[in-house]
């Protein structure tokens, strides 16, 4: 049997990585400054992450959610006061597209209505629902398309009134990420966001934060939406929560009400999942690393800041799109084979993804913005060289 080819792949092999660093089969290292797309938060093979992994494998690793697991009331009451939302409920499943799907259904429980509105620029997975809310027609197939969802303008205040006054008494809920990731790190302006939560309580629709990408401390905030003051009643999160082991999580404003069945997983809030996840709560508490996400973004920004081919920097913490003036193909492929970095891209091909472990480190910092500044710099005098052949 071969694997169905479905991942365009770099040809390097990663069999051991150590905080932010990765080594191949042949002995190469190389610096993650992409963590698998925003999952490694505290960084890879963290020790107290691995002892409580291992300790956890001598005890039980596994039992479905027929069964008493306080390891689920640890996570819950750790996540609460991190985040300074203590007073929602959490729902555990295994990744982010599926925390999506199981807040789309909450939503439509809670109010019996069937569309969803979401925005240009958007991935919230690819999964049934979660594809349907996700702007790219090349993962919707037909059997997910359908016309309930409904697409808007990201930012565009207007339109969004335009489509609460059509549509609204018939809208159950509105997706929308912290930070578009995939989109190519888009901030929601304040407004925006303040409008967004103004027009689903005027038309009772629930407002759902995917989290997934710029949660978990990532944004500077632990969920970037907390930085505007807009209370969301649902709330998505996956990646960085388990740095590594898959998990997800649904955060539930107290309005909603529970009945037994309404939603369900096997494997979601398994033993060792929670232990993971408890774990990376215990380390961002510990090494203050939200605190960290802020003080690197800064530094890396104004390190770079000004830099040749760099149009635009956008930013929140240690979630960085920097905008170049061409396709970042090149860049991206020079940072990793010759500079052995790992950095990450967007559906706008002109943006390069940067996301580090929350605790990365000045030093390693300093490699990047190093190496860079040589590619960016190269590409100058490349050009530079071009228009002197052509000049003579």
């Amino acid at each position: 049997m071969n694997l169905f080819n479905v991942y365009p792949l770099f040809n390097i092999n990663p069999v051991k990585a150590q905080g932010s660093f990765l080594w191949d089969d042949k002995g190469e290292q190389y610096l993650d400054f992409y963590g698998g797309h925003a999952v490694i938060s505290i960084g890879h093979n963290h020790p107290h992450y691995q002892n409580k992994l291992k300790e956890q494998l001598d005890k039980i690793s596994f039992y479905s959610n027929s069964v008493q697991n306080e390891l689920q009331n640890e996570l819950a009451e750790k996540l609460g006061e991190l985040s300074g939302l203590e007073d929602y409920s959490l729902f555990l499943c295994n990744s982010g597209a599926e925390a999506n799907e199981n807040a789309l259904k909450l939503a439509s429980f809670h109010n019996g209505k069937n569309k969803v509105l979401y925005f240009s620029g958007s991935f919230h997975g690819r999964t049934s629902a979660a594809v349907s809310v996700t702007d790219n027609p090349k993962i919707v197939a037909p059997v997910n398309y359908d016309e309930r969802f409904i697409r808007s303008g990201w930012n565009d205040i207007s339109q969004l009134e335009e489509v609460f006054k059509k549509h609204g008494h018939e809208i159950s809920s509105l997706i929308i990420e912290g930070i578009q990731g995939v989109g190519g790190i888009m901030i929601p302006k304040a407004e925006f966001l303040k409008k967004i939560k103004d027009l689903c309580e005027q038309y009772n629709a629930v407002l759902i934060l995917d989290e997934v990408q710029s949660g978990y401390g990532r944004s500077g905030y632990f969920f970037a939406h907390q930085e505007f003051g807009v209370e969301a009643d649902i709330i998505t999160t996956a990646k960085g929560m388990g740095n590594g082991f898959p998990i997800g999580g649904v955060l539930i404003h107290p309005k909603f009400q529970a009945t037994s069945g309404m939603l369900g997983t096997t494997f979601g809030g398994n033993h060792l999942a929670c232990t993971a996840a408890i774990a990376v709560l215990d380390v961002m508490k510990e090494e203050d690393l939200i605190e960290n996400a802020r003080i690197m973004g800064d530094y890396i920004e104004a390190e770079i800041k000004g830099l040749p081919h760099i149009s635009e920097i956008r930013r929140k913490g240690l979630m960085i799109g920097i905008e170049l003036d061409r396709d970042c193909a090149e860049v991206r492929n020079s940072l990793l084979y010759d500079h052995h970095i790992f950095t990450g891209n967007s559906n706008d091909k002109t943006v390069l993804r940067i996301l580090p472990a929350l605790n990365i480190k000045k030093e390693e910092t300093d490699l990047f913005i190093t190496a860079l500044k040589t590619v960016l710099k190269s590409l100058s005098a490349k050009e530079q060289e071009i228009l002197t052949h052509k000049v003579h």
